[in-house]
């Protein structure tokens, strides 16, 4: 007697039913494979972006807005601090590095960043091609932003106010690209870097014929720690006696984790109701599958099928519909996935990878497997246990 056979003959014998197991089931695994892949992923490029970033020092306000705003660039900056203050840092025993970076304009979306090259060093940065800036309205542009916008070396363009599309074009103060960067799968790819006196020398005064800046500004600095000492005293410090606001990424983004953590397990949640939903809807089925089969059972009894056979027929077919339902759920998830990070990168937000698959997913098509084993055990047991004489009796 083929299981195998009989199962799918099963299956296609109760459309209705089987639909309803495998599409909760599906829906369950995708959930948690978009869940998963997005925690996973965002957590990643999050430490990622700030790996080599001990503190960010900026104006005061919130300490997450600066996070987001100075290292994932996906905030507006709570204000502008004197240059001269950051250079006192710049020389401060406790800091071994100290980047500033100037923040105001952007092209088609993407952020202009007025930064030393000692920004790009950060994330191990190289050049694809040309060579990196060395005078102001000189630009390199980041991977992601030459791929979108088509800029070349020795092209121009002229950012626009804001750090979003729509502001006004600085159409006199126009960019020449000198290099476009490797990707690195770090914020630097949606990025364009430019000297920070090219921030300065666009939104100067130019009536007077000579630029000057007699109070030069940045948006915030970037801080590298020379010796662990300097986690405990320096932000301390700098919050308690100076104008200005320290905020440490690793703690931001601890925050940011645990509050994004809430609606995760919300819908977490959601899953595992959905999960049992299909465990409830494959038990009803094969149930009302087994009334309609017992004659048909015990006739298999009677041309020898074992009570071990008949148990592993429902089991099979319980098996057959859990690993339907989770594989059409792996590629739904992934689908969404993609769908996700494509709408991202349209936003030139991080990007989310849906082709990327992980080891953890296996084990999302094993608990599929034991939510369907358990629902199946009850039935599988009555098929097991049919009282032959009484069945064939009933007809």
């Amino acid at each position: 007697m083929n299981l195998m056979l009989l199962a799918t003959r099963d299956v296609r014998a109760n459309p209705g039913q089987a639909f309803l197991a495998a599409a909760l089931s599906a829906l369950a695994v995708a959930m948690l494979v978009v869940l998963l892949a997005f925690t996973g992923q965002m957590t990643d490029r999050l430490q990622r972006d700030a790996r080599d970033i001990d503190l960010v020092v900026g104006a005061k306000g919130s300490p997450l807005q600066l996070i987001l705003a100075g290292v994932y660039h996906l905030d507006v900056p709570p204000g502008n601090i004197p240059l001269q203050e950051v250079e006192v840092l710049a020389h401060d025993p406790l800091v071994r590095r100290l980047i500033p970076i100037a923040l105001g304009d952007s092209f088609r979306g993407f952020r202009i960043v007025g930064a030393p090259t000692a920004y790009g060093e950060l994330y191990q940065a190289t050049l694809a091609t040309g060579h990196w800036y060395a005078d102001p309205l000189e630009a390199v542009l980041g991977a992601e932003v030459a791929a979108r916008t088509g800029l070349t070396v020795e092209k121009t363009f002229a950012g626009s106010h804001g750090l979003t599309a729509g502001g006004h074009v600085h159409a006199d103060m126009a960019y020449t690209v000198t290099g476009v960067l490797q990707p690195t799968g770090t914020v630097l790819d949606r990025l364009i870097l430019t000297p920070v006196e090219s921030v300065w020398w666009v939104h100067a005064d130019h009536t007077g014929g000579e630029e000057t800046f007699d109070h030069p500004e940045v948006t915030l600095a970037l801080i590298q720690y020379r010796s662990p000492l300097a986690a405990v005293s320096l932000p301390r410090r700098i919050n308690a006696q100076t104008a200005l606001m320290a905020a440490s990424p690793p703690l931001e983004i601890a925050r940011l984790t645990q509050l994004m953590g809430v609606g995760q397990e919300v819908l977490q949640g959601f899953a595992w109701l959905l999960f049992v939903a299909a465990g409830g809807a494959l038990l009803a089925g094969l149930l009302a599958n087994l009334r309609h089969r017992r004659y048909e059972l015990a006739i298999f009894r009677l041309l020898g099928a074992s009570r071990g056979q008949l148990w592993a027929g429902v089991m099979i077919e319980a098996w057959l519909l859990a690993t339907l339902g989770a594989v059409a759920g792996l590629l739904l998830g992934h689908g969404w996935v993609y769908g996700l990070g494509w709408w991202l990168a349209m936003q030139q937000q991080p990007v989310l990878d849906g082709t990327r698959f992980m080891a953890w997913e296996g084990w999302l098509v094993v608990l599929a497997w034991g939510i369907a084993w358990l629902a199946a055990a009850w039935p599988a047991w009555r098929a097991s246990r049919l009282d032959v004489a009484r069945v064939l009796a009933e007809r």
